[in-house]
């Protein structure tokens, strides 16, 4: 009896599925767990995104993720899943931009408008992100207020910067899968490292980034998968929201990665003004004023000088907002 019932279960037991492995890994536990390798990281996102992923083991595996607290290895493996899927590749792009901030806080996206700023004067910039779980204005919906719309594929976006120097890319064109998992965080109730590996993929492999984050510990995480990629500059803040945005009114860190190294770039407050209510195109337009908001672009302007690596920052981030007209 017990060799039959042995026999029986052994004929009845359900094969492992091909993707447990990665779950088993993170999850088993005290000192048995450990994070993913490169490209133990690689192999999971893609067999995610290819569809070869239940949604029970997603959603564990998203969440088993957060809680050991992102790994750079890991994390770069995560990315050149995510870049595969995306198709990035090198194209005629400065300066990438992410924008996935997911503030509570927010407002008005002030970086947009230095990011067009920016553009007006030579630089060739490509935004992407998404902004679904803000409480403020997402960049897609501000776009029709300056007259200017995202684009609905990555032809289209390098269209856009090559006939104006900016291109908005949302990241559901980019990769419905990816977007997808990232608003998981609708079902699973907290942020998971997807949001970091948007951040970073770099989708037109531009010379310099620029990049905000919502929590200081992440930045160490965002610096070392960039620097595992070789980037040839990027920099880093703690911005609203998570947003590449300085508060013109308190002094603000960037880190600031390059081939030569790593810095910390101690900036000072711009002004003593305090956020008020401004229009955003208004500001743009220049049919209204606000020093507070003026002040956030004029300073997000320099941030992203910095990124790109441009002599006198601080000096040409006024005359490069004033020239925009």
């Amino acid at each position: 009896m017990a060799d039959t019932l042995a026999h029986g279960a052994s004929d009845d037991a359900e094969p492992e599925h091909p993707f447990a492995p990665f779950v088993r890994t993170l999850g088993r536990g005290p000192g048995r767990s450990r994070s993913l390798t490169r490209e133990e990281g690689r192999q999971a996102l893609s067999m995610v995104l290819a569809g070869e992923a239940e949604p029970v083991q997603i959603g564990a595996f998203l969440m088993l993720l957060r809680y050991r607290g992102e790994d750079i290895e890991e994390v770069t493996g995560l990315v050149e899943a995510a870049r595969d899927a995306v198709g990035a590749a090198p194209a005629p792009v400065d300066l990438d931009w992410p924008s996935y901030g997911a503030g509570r806080t927010r407002g008005a996206p002030w970086f947009l408008l230095s990011a067009l700023a920016l553009a007006k004067s030579g630089h060739r910039v490509l935004m992407h992100g998404s902004n679904t779980f803000t409480t403020g204005m997402a960049v897609k919906d501000a776009l029709p207020l300056l007259g200017l719309a995202a684009a609905r594929n990555r032809a289209e976006a390098l269209e856009q910067v090559a006939a104006t120097g900016f291109g908005y890319l949302p990241l559901s064109v980019m990769s419905p899968r990816l977007n997808e998992i990232l608003h998981l965080r609708a079902m699973l109730g907290l942020r998971s490292p997807i949001n970091t590996v948007a951040r970073l993929l770099n989708p037109a492999d531009a010379p310099a980034g620029v990049d905000g984050v919502f929590h200081p510990p992440y930045i160490a995480v965002h610096m070392g998968v960039a620097a595992q990629f070789a980037r040839p500059r990027f920099l880093v803040v703690k911005g609203g929201g998570g947003e590449a945005e300085r508060a013109p009114g308190k002094p603000m860190q960037a880190h600031l990665q390059t081939a030569a190294g790593t810095e910390v770039l101690d900036l000072p407050a711009l002004t003593a003004t305090r956020a008020t209510e401004a229009d955003f195109a208004g500001i743009w337009n220049g049919t209204d004023s606000c020093p507070h908001a003026e002040g956030t672009v004029i300073g997000t302007i320099e941030l992203a000088l910095l990124a790109m690596g441009v002599p006198d920052a601080a000096a040409r981030a006024p005359a490069i907002w004033a020239a925009r007209r």
